[in-house]
């Protein structure tokens, strides 16, 4: 096989990049209940943006789960974090988990997935489009 027959047959199907622009709707951060997983470096990026000691962050604004952190959720499934006036609260320490999304192994693995997505993410499929390269580190950052 040529190589650049090889270069191609490893390409993912999103070779050419996909479209998204975040829309800051806040889908993603309410609804049903999940799993936002969080490292103690984001703690301490947290920590410091909200002005708080770290294991007060760490004891009210997340939970243990499944052997690791994972951000609290009120009630209603939405994070703690995320207010219907104000969108993300934290956005600019979100954790990696937040700002990988829609880049997750789940949402382009195949172009199905990737269709089902945008159905459900009114920044997905739209706006900037977003380099194979840039995807490729955001799948690299977690692990879902």
């Amino acid at each position: 096989m040529s190589d650049a027959k090889s270069a191609r047959t490893t390409e993912p199907w999103y070779a050419d990049g996909l479209a998204f622009e975040c829309t800051q709707c806040g889908d993603c951060c309410t609804g049903a209940p999940g799993f936002v997983w969080v490292t103690d470096e984001e703690l301490e990026a947290l920590a410091a943006f909200l002005g708080q000691p770290l294991d007060e962050v760490r004891d009210l604004h997340t939970r243990k789960a499944r052997g690791r952190r994972t951000i609290r959720e009120k009630a209603n499934g939405d994070c703690v974090f995320f207010d219907h006036k104000k969108g993300c609260t934290v956005y600019r320490v979100r954790p990696g988990q937040c700002r990988t999304w829609p880049f997750w192994d789940s949402n382009v693995e195949t172009p199905e997935d990737w269709k089902r997505t945008c159905e459900v993410c009114p920044g997905s499929g739209r706006g900037e489009v977003i380099p194979v390269e840039e995807i490729s580190r955001r799948l690299k950052v977690i692990k879902m």
